[in-house]
This record gives structure tokens, sequence and C-alpha cells, in this order.
């Protein structure tokens, strides 16, 4: 028989953690965007209904370290901020960069003029300028460059840039034009004299580029807007030979980016890019775009690009969902599946499940989630700002930014897309690492981080239309939350050691 003595100190000593454990709970903050209307709104962490499923958080397993989140500088967004006053032009510039608004740490940019310009135009027009003696990037210094300079006066923390080319000058090119064609290798030291003198010409702005990427899309666009095409093989031997050299050579600290183009023959390019100590020497990581489907993330294209070269970046560039008309202050839409990709129409039928209907919010969530599950350590949305019509845009190629304005009449709409990117850049801060976590339910899905400074970050996503009582644990800490349906939540836990 058990002594009573100790029978009751059992007791007692049991009814004490669980005293302990209720009153020393898991720290959290709860932060929703929902189709029921709340955008980045905190809410209450109490727990509304039975918790059907579990998560545990593993911060001893660290996975990729996150270099950032964010969207483009391009001369379309540049050029309507100029057209609205000078407190809407603050608020959206706050909004993306300031310490109350979504804190974006990695941003991108085109060097000459893209399809987001108001024309064509090149740093460099005089033709067969080898030396590029006439080089000067004038057309940026009434948009692009002060949108920027601004930005970098209200962040707090400072923003990486990664610019990216769509076309080198048409004169430097085999078919003498805008779209299409390839650089002429008798160019290609002009070329690359091209980006040093791109990376200097913005430096003397105060503007340091963090990254550039060789070409964006060099498979081409159908030669619809500024192109210009390489294979794989093409874009390192000019990396090998001739950029990379250059760059060093003039002391340009500047991460390099091969690719820059969708993630269906990622495998095919890093497999080229990475094949040797010496192809790979100067490329610094891979970039990629989504729109070989909005829908489906390629996790397996991912984790081979990353198992090819595990110690590179791994960065998504550039990201914009539907090439219909913007709707204006109409949240309801961004909820929608009604919304089309860029491959609703013209996609064979082997493809046609690549390009469902699907809500953008949803594109947008499921995809950073997959991103970052699948070791992408960047992010970036493209256009900050667009007008109602989905421009302006020089070939009327229209989509969609998280940001859309009336310059006429001077009005702002901040779209969920734009709570949605923030769920991610304002939490998830650079240097910061996904961490491990188990997740035991597939109707949810799920990413973690933990921040340098300790605190961690855990993003749910719940496309259906059943809210989820969910419990949250951290070693012996616990913690529960209702997901709401048709929902992002960014739980963010502070460092539990302070």
């Amino acid at each position: 028989m058990i002594n009573r003595f100790i029978l009751n100190a059992l007791i007692i000593g049991l009814l004490m953690t669980y005293s302990c454990k209720k009153k020393n709970p898991l720290q959290i903050q709860v932060f929703e965007t929902s189709a029921a209307g709340n955008n980045l709104s905190e809410i209450g962490e109490s727990q509304q209904k039975p918790a059907s499923i579990t998560i545990s958080l593993h911060p001893d397993e660290k996975f990729q370290l996150i270099t950032g989140f964010g969207g483009s500088f391009t001369e379309a967004s540049a050029s309507l901020l100029n057209r609205i006053s000078k407190a809407n032009r603050t608020k959206i510039l706050q909004a993306y960069f300031g310490d109350k608004g979504a804190r974006y740490s990695l941003t991108r940019t085109h060097i000459n003029s893209c399809d987001f310009s108001l024309k064509n135009y090149s740093y460099a027009p005089v033709e067969d300028d080898v030396y590029l003696e006439n080089f000067s990037i004038d057309e940026d210094r009434n948009d692009i460059i002060p949108m920027i300079q601004e930005a970098m006066d209200i962040s707090s923390d400072g923003f990486k840039i990664i610019a990216s080319p769509w076309t080198a000058p048409p004169w430097m090119k085999d078919n003498k034009s805008w779209l299409g064609g390839k650089l002429l290798p008798k160019y290609y030291d002009t070329w690359s004299l091209f980006f040093s003198k791109y990376i200097n010409a913005y430096k003397k702005e105060g503007i340091d580029i963090w990254g550039i990427t060789v070409e964006n899309e060099p498979l081409g666009n159908g030669n619809n807007w500024e192109s210009m095409h390489y294979t794989a093989e093409e874009m390192t031997d000019f990396v090998q030979h001739h950029l990379g050299p250059k760059l060093e050579s003039d002391g340009h600290d500047v991460v390099l980016l091969g690719y820059d183009q969708n993630r269906e023959h990622l495998k095919h390019w890093v497999d080229v890019m990475f094949a040797n100590e010496t192809t790979s020497k100067y490329f610094d990581g891979t970039a990629i775009h989504w729109y070989a489907s909005t829908y489906e993330v390629f996790p397996e294209e991912l984790q081979y690009a990353h198992k090819k070269a595990p110690d590179k970046h791994l960065i998504q560039t550039e990201a914009c969902v539907d090439a219909e008309i913007p709707k204006w202050r109409d949240d309801a839409w961004y909820w929608k599946k009604e919304a089309t990709d860029w491959g609703w129409d013209w996609a064979p039928d082997k493809d046609k499940p690549l390009h469902p209907k699907y809500a953008p919010v949803h594109r947008y969530a499921r995809d950073i989630i997959g991103c970052l599950n699948n070791y992408v350590d960047g992010w970036v949305d493209w256009n900050m700002v667009l007008d109602t019509k989905g421009g302006p845009n020089w070939f009327k190629n229209w989509c969609v930014a998280p940001v859309i304005v009336d310059p006429e009449k001077d009005e702002i709409y901040f779209t969920p897309i734009y709570y949605v990117l923030a769920h991610f850049s304002k939490f998830i801060r650079p240097g910061a690492f996904r961490i491990g976590f188990k997740l035991d339910n597939s109707k949810i899905q799920a990413t973690a981080a933990q921040n340098p400074d300790g605190s961690i970050v855990l993003i749910l996503f719940n496309e259906g239309q059943n809210s989820h009582g969910v419990k949250l644990s951290l070693g012996e800490r616990t913690n529960s939350v209702t997901l709401s349906p048709r929902s992002l939540q960014t739980i963010f836990i502070t460092n539990q050691n302070q």
C-alpha cells in the first residue's frame, strides 16, 4: 500500500506541474488575412473549438538561410507614384518598407526597359559604342531611382536589390531587334562592361546593387516584348569567360544568379551551370519564375536544384497573377476561383492541369509556402504598383499588382495580395532559418522559420471552407488557435528564452 504522505505529495506535484503549464503557455501573437475580411489583423489566440490538428515546432532542425521577401521597382510602378499626391505616394512606400508595413527586404529592378516600361530604351543607345563611352542611366532619374531612394530612406533595416536585363541594346544582337535574338559573341565583353557600368552608376546615386541575373527569361517570351535568348550552355560560357571575370576584375562584390525563368526546365539548367567547379565558379545561385504554373510548385525540381548546389541561392525573382484587368476595390475577387493564369487559354492539353482557375490569394500563399519548404531562400513579387487597367505597359501586357492606383482620382487600393505577401516579409526576416515542424493533417499547409533574434514564425494556410482547431507545441510549452476558413495566419512566437 502506498504511503498516504507519498501519495499526497505526488498529487500536489502533478497539480503544481499542471498549474505551471497553464500559467506559462507558449506566448504567441496571431495575425490573419481571410476571405471574411481580415487583412493582416491581429486576432485573439483563444481556442474556439477542439483541436483537430497538431503542429510541433523543431527549431533544432535548420534548413536554408532566408535572404528575404519583396517586390519590384519598375518604371510602370515608379511613374504611377509620380502621378499621385505626395501623401498617397508616401503611404504606399511606407506600407511596403516602413516599420509598420510589410518591411520588404528583397527587391528587384530592370536593367534597360522591360514590358512594364513606358517605351523601349537602353542605357547604351549609340550603335557600336563598344567601350560604352555614351553609357547613361538618365532614363531612370525621374522615376525608378527616386522611388528606390525614397524606399531606402523609409526602410529601417534596408533591403537588397536584384537587377535583371530583359535585353541588350539591339545593336549588340544578331537580329538587331528589341525582341528575341541572341547576343553576338563579338559583344560579349561589351555587354559584360555594361553590367559593370550599371552597378557603378547606381552606386553613384547611393544605391547598392546586391545581385544581378544574367538574363530575364533566356528561353524567351514568344517575341512579345524585350527579350534575348541563351541556351544553358551559352549562358554558362558567357558567365564563365566574360561576365564573371569582368565583375571580379572591376571589384564588384555582387551576387550573380543564373537562369531566371520557369521551374519546369530547372533541372537541365542547374546541371549545366553547376556541372563542375569551373562552370559554377561565378554563379552564386539560381533565379526562378512561377509562370509554368501559378498552381503547381514543382517541388521535385526545387529539391533537385538545391541538391545540385546546396551552398548557393535559389531565389524566386518574379511572380504576378492574371492577365485580366485588375478588380478595383473588390477584395472578394481575390478569393474567388474565377481567376485564370497565363496558361488558361493557350496551354496544351497535357499541361491544362497546371493552369486551373484558382483564387489569386491562394496562388500566392500556396506558392510561397511551397517554395520555402523546398529550399527557396528568397521570393520576389513583380510590380509593386499598377493602375486600374493593369499597366502602364507599352505592350499592353496587363497584370495585377498588390497595390492598385487610379492616378486621375488620386485613389489607392491595397489588394488582399499585399497582405498575403506581408505575412511573410514582415515577420520572417533576413538571416532567419527555415526550421522543422511536424504537421499531422493534410488539410492545411504550413511553414516555419526562426529569426536571428530567436523569435519563431509559423505560417498556416487554410484554403478550405471549414475552420480548424490547431494545437501548437514548442518543447513542453503549448497553445492553441482557431484557423478560420479560407485564411492565412502568421503566428509569431517571441524568443522563449527572454
